[in-house]
């Protein structure tokens, strides 16, 4: 059961989540959502709650900053000629031909959707299977190419899950997992690499502190330019 509560930093209101555990530390934790979750040891009195948070108020908005800039942007489609789309960091127009043999082609700037019938429903749906057998593709080469780095630390490598997320572009389960947004098939290669290489780097750092952002630097230097680029990406 947790309590809800809020700190002032600045003109801002941050609110958080306040559980009393059995434990012995404190621990705050910013989650991709937005969520700040307080965990505190039963007796803890709240004016030293308080006076923890008020020192890392300045981490905590950077971290919730970091993640409201790091949400995918979806543009709503209509699945008509002419229409453009993104594949690759590329804008491709969308082009539709009616035939039996229902099939979806890249081509010269033109995304070609071969359909039985001028359905947008129809039409989306071709378009979205194409998109995730091309996830399918580069995201395996993308994952096995970063996950070398890794190879010094005797990991396992993770499962590559992908599906449609509304508030990230990929995620690292303990279970060993890395999931990635359908999405990043719009995303240019090296914003692919990016993102593959933070969730890899969760599999040694559970949390954004110093030591995650330490070895992001490390295994990719200019990320920050990178991820400056996907955040201005948008469909």
């Amino acid at each position: 059961m947790s309590e809800k509560k809020s700190i002032k930093y600045g003109e801002r209101e941050i609110f958080y989540n306040l559980q009393y555990l059995e434990r012995k530390t404190m621990t705050i934790t910013v989650h991709p959502d937005g969520t700040v979750m307080v965990k505190v040891p039963i007796q803890t009195p709240f004016d030293k709650i308080e006076t923890r948070l008020k020192k890392r108020s300045k981490w905590i908005a950077k971290h919730l900053d970091y993640f409201i800039n790091f949400k995918p942007k979806v543009t709503p489609r209509q699945f008509i000629s002419g229409e453009t789309h993104l594949y690759l960091g590329r804008r491709y127009m969308l082009k539709i031909i009616i035939d039996n043999k229902e099939k979806v082609v890249a081509t010269r700037g033109t995304i070609v959707v071969y359909s039985k019938f001028r359905d947008s429903d129809r039409i989306k749906n071709l378009v979205e299977k194409w998109y995730k057998e091309k996830a399918d593709e580069h995201f395996t080469k993308s994952l096995n190419k970063c996950f070398e780095k890794f190879n010094k630390y005797n990991l396992r490598k993770p499962v590559l899950k992908i599906r449609k997320m509304k508030t990230r572009w990929g995620s690292y389960s303990t279970k060993g997992t890395v999931t990635l947004n359908l999405e990043l098939i719009k995303a240019q290669s090296e914003c692919i690499d990016y993102v593959v290489t933070h969730e890899l780097c969760h599999m040694l750092h559970k949390n954004h502190g110093n030591g995650f952002y330490k070895l992001l630097s490390k295994m990719m230097p200019e990320w920050g330019k990178t991820k400056s680029k996907l955040e201005k990406s948008s469909s």
